[in-house]
């Protein structure tokens, strides 16, 4: 499992790729999982609402892993303080997918 330390890197946009990258993860607390996106520092000025591609960003993710199993994966083996990162997704402003690269952390994985 990832601490999410290496993410900025991951998040800067390739000037030359289609879309922006947004990397996801699940934040781990006490009392709760959160779903995370990482939002790129330098995104298309086509995205007007923060809430709506993040919500687009989430609901892909959860088309393309099993988000009971994700979860449950995340809960068992991640400590509080903790961001799971699951890969990432690149979309274009008007919410066609470029690319993903999503994958479910395993029980084998370590932070």
């Amino acid at each position: 499992m990832s601490d999410g330390s290496d993410d900025e890197e991951a998040m800067a946009v390739d000037a030359d790729s289609d879309g922006d990258r947004f990397i996801v993860g699940v934040h781990v607390t006490e009392s709760e999982l959160r779903f995370v996106v990482h939002v790129p520092s330098e995104i298309d000025s086509g995205w007007r609402d923060p809430d709506e591609f993040q919500q687009l960003v989430e609901e892909i993710t959860w088309q393309h892993l099993d988000q009971e199993t994700t979860l449950q994966t995340i809960a068992t083996n991640g400590e509080p303080g903790e961001t799971v990162t699951l890969g990432s997704v690149t979309l274009q402003p008007d919410g066609t997918i470029v690319d993903h690269e999503l994958s479910t952390p395993t029980a084998d994985e370590e932070s």
